[in-house]
């Protein structure tokens, strides 16, 4: 199974997928590492991408969860998939599941503006916010309380044993 941890950017899909990952002892994948040097240069200098530069990024992030099925791997996606359109590339087999951080948006600023070492600029949230679509078919779970206890929460909707 491939669990993608989708939402914009500050509502702690890093962080959740990684205590995440650990709880169920699968591997984690973080899909900014997937990005091209050209769309981090446009994120850092505050640019939205658009369609045409998500293109080869989605590609490559369908063709790691292809090669982790194939190998009977699972794995913790941390994966924005704002649009219908970015899942449906994403959703390679049925045993892809969505998880859908949300926050509200207040919550989502603060994070953003205390984020230390990331490309993503706080000016991008509001772009986000406006090209996310809600998902037709994932677990939706708020962040806003402690980080364990949200982990708690998408165990057991995702029906495993919560610790």
């Amino acid at each position: 199974m491939i669990v993608v941890l989708m939402g914009v950017s500050g509502v702690g899909k890093t962080t959740l997928g990684r205590r995440l990952a650990s709880e169920l002892g699968w591997s984690f994948l973080d899909a900014d590492d997937f990005h091209p040097a050209s769309n981090v240069a446009k994120m850092k200098s505050g640019v939205p991408l658009d369609d045409a530069d998500r293109e080869p990024w989605l590609a490559s992030l369908a063709a790691a969860i292809r090669a982790r099925l194939a190998r009977g791997e699972s794995a913790v996606l941390a994966c924005s998939a704002l649009k219908e359109a970015y899942r449906d590339r994403l959703r390679v087999d049925p045993s892809v599941r969505f998880v859908h951080l949300t926050a509200a948006p207040e919550l989502i600023r603060r994070r953003l503006e205390e984020r230390r070492g990331h490309y993503f600029a706080p000016e991008l949230l509001a772009s986000q916010l406006e090209a996310l679509e809600e998902p037709r078919e994932a677990l939706r779970v708020d962040v806003g309380e402690a980080p364990d206890a949200v982990v708690r929460r998408i165990l057991q909707g995702l029906g495993y044993p919560a610790p």
